[in-house]
């Protein structure tokens, strides 16, 4: 049974401020329950409508795998990239004007966009502060510093090397300019566990997401040893394992 199912049988029948209440519900009068279920119910159908829009291995596998980390009910509908098409027929253009994935649908009609958006807003919403520090804090504040940085120098350095139209010394540049970005990654895994630190963190599904691209593009980020440690631990994952059967990349 849904819960606020569960929690209108438990109400008063009476509206009256003066009713008699179940043992269930100490304290609470019967219009204040009605109230309640109300306010449930909304929070109840934002949490199961919650639709992310996704390409196989793409940046949107991060919020995939934040949403499995947080336990949160979610459907996913694959787009062709290509084609604009979703696999339910609808035109990719008409939901997101950006036209790119991850496209979070979480209330009727209303998206949201961005890797770093979409996974703060879905750590902040779970108030997983475990995994996101609060808002304000210094700690936020690093975590942005940390996701910028993922987004800014990984996505697009590793991303640039899908372009097989790159010449050859532009796409050797490219490979310089991240390899010098993964060797400040290095060094980080060589003192912490996770990207964040000694636990997970949204950060972590960003970059392991970027950096798994490698294997695509002739980049075998494997080669750092801290790297490459973190990336099978990632890899080993639950909610990791996870997304990626989903989007189909494990068999």
């Amino acid at each position: 049974m849904k819960p606020y199912l569960l929690l209108f049988n438990m109400c008063p029948a009476d509206n009256s401020l003066s009713s008699s209440i179940p043992n269930e519900l100490p304290g609470i009068h019967s219009v204040t329950c009605i109230v309640s279920i109300i306010l449930l119910v909304v929070h109840y159908k934002e949490e199961t409508n919650m639709k992310l829009y996704y390409s196989p291995g793409a940046c949107s596998m991060a919020p995939h795998i934040l949403l499995n980390e947080l336990g949160k009910k979610f459907t996913i509908e694959k787009v062709d990239m290509g084609t604009k098409k979703t696999d339910g027929g609808k035109d990719f253009n008409k939901i997101n004007a950006k036209s790119y994935v991850p496209t979070l649908e979480f209330k009727k009609d209303e998206v949201l966009t961005e890797v770093s958006t979409i996974l703060q807003f879905l750590a902040d919403k779970a108030k997983a502060t475990k995994i996101l520090p609060k808002a304000g804090t210094m700690a936020r504040y690093r975590s942005m510093e940390t996701l910028n940085f993922i987004a800014s120098e990984l996505h697009k350095g590793i991303g640039a090397l899908f372009n097989k139209a790159l010449p050859e010394e532009a796409r050797k540049m490219a490979v310089e300019r991240v390899s010098k970005r993964l060797d400040y990654v290095d060094g980080v895994l060589a003192k912490n566990k996770f990207i964040g630190g000694k636990s997970f963190s949204v950060s972590d599904a960003y970059a392991f997401t970027v950096m798994n691209w490698g294997g695509w593009v002739g980049l075998d980020v494997k080669k750092w040893k801290n790297i490459g440690r973190y990336m099978d631990m990632m890899a080993s994952r639950p909610s990791v394992q996870a997304a990626m059967k989903a989007e189909g990349l494990l068999g």
